[in-house]
């Protein structure tokens, strides 16, 4: 398990650096490729999981697979990484930089779960409301679960809204197992 404030830290430290040289977008995509690489590739993930895998057999690796298809910025960045034995943190510093890449673009990532997929133009609407609200750019995640009966929910951030079916019910079998007024005959 890798520790969040150290995967925070260095994807700040990437973000920082790549806004001062202009290379935000570049790095962004970098990211991009690498987070789908490992998500694909679970044997490569395996490699950089390895505490028995030695740093430059590591780099031999990255080199091999990354290097004509990332910036220089990003591949020096991962030979720090890499050096600095951070590798296994490598998965949730991409997911903290894409945090940190979205709030300077004004982006919220909103899940929205429902219990049969959406139509687009519902789907739309919501997005609509939601930038209108939060003056963000919204982009919605649509996630199928049938268990909630129906209606949805929203997750955005710390924000949750439960507007589905089974929390409606849950909620009044709560209320009538606590029903303080009895009948007395």
């Amino acid at each position: 398990m890798t520790n969040p404030k150290v995967s925070n830290r260095y994807a700040k430290a990437l973000f920082d650096f790549a806004l001062e040289k202009d290379q935000l977008e570049t790095v962004k995509q970098d990211l991009e490729l690498i987070r789908s690489t490992l998500k694909e590739n679970s044997e490569m993930l395996a490699v950089l999981n390895s505490p028995v895998i030695a740093p430059a057999k590591k780099h031999t690796i990255f080199d091999n697979v990354f290097r004509e298809m990332i910036s220089e910025t990003t591949f020096i960045f991962l030979d720090v990484i890499i050096r600095k034995k951070r590798e296994p943190a490598l998965g949730t510093i991409c997911t903290e930089f894409m945090k940190y890449y979205n709030e300077h673009h004004h982006i919220k990532t909103v899940t929205l779960t429902s219990a049969q997929p959406l139509s687009e133009g519902l789907v739309e609407s919501i997005r609509q409301l939601l930038a209108e609200k939060t003056q963000y750019t919204i982009l919605i995640n649509q996630v199928v679960q049938p268990d909630i009966i129906g209606g949805f929910r929203i997750k955005m951030d710390d924000y949750y809204l439960d507007a589905s079916i089974i929390a409606k019910l849950n909620r009044l079998r709560n209320e009538f197992a606590h029903n303080i007024y009895q009948v007395h005959f």
